[in-house]
């Protein structure tokens, strides 16, 4: 079993929205830090900051070295899926922030939103989220499909405190 530390220190690495960004980035396909830093207008040096946290924490892991294209050194990274099962304490705001910044410039159509207001039993809510939460497990542990197309979904479940009981 892992150390409270261990815990704190995975849930520390995934408390960033922008090392959320660089997990999805490296998902599908491996990425240099250099392409990590292009895709989000970073600085290198402040990417490998991030990069080599994840790495520590075991989120990504470095795959074999390449050459690029002018024949220096490169080490692609990819996402190990690890963070998708742990915990984040009061994650919540993070994971709301962290979609508000990947969805930033797209254009609205874009963009596939669902919303209904719902009044259901505490049981009959536990039920729900748990058979929405077993789909939305089941596509992200599958492998990427060749001829797909990367994408995200954001889901968020919360009381309404309109008042209206």
């Amino acid at each position: 079993m892992p150390s409270d530390e261990h815990v704190q220190a995975r849930a520390r690495a995934l408390s960033s929205p922008l090392r959320l960004r660089i997990l999805r980035l490296c998902l599908h396909e491996p990425r240099t830090n250099k392409e990590i830093a292009d895709i989000l207008e970073l600085n290198p040096a402040t990417s490998l900051h991030h990069v080599r946290t994840l790495v520590s924490s075991g989120f990504l892991s470095a795959e074999e070295p390449r050459r690029g294209n002018r024949g220096a050194k490169e080490v692609p990274y990819r996402s190990t899926r690890q963070s998708w099962g742990t915990r984040i304490p009061d994650a919540a705001p993070l994971l709301v922030d962290t979609f508000l910044q990947e969805i930033n410039g797209l254009e609205p159509e874009e963009i596939q939103v669902i919303r209904v207001g719902l009044k259901l039993s505490e049981t009959t809510q536990k039920e729900m989220m748990g058979r929405i939460r077993a789909v939305i497990e089941d596509y992200a542990m599958r492998e990427p499909e060749v001829d797909g197309v990367a994408t995200s979904l954001f889901l968020a479940h919360h009381l309404d405190v309109t008042g209206n009981k």
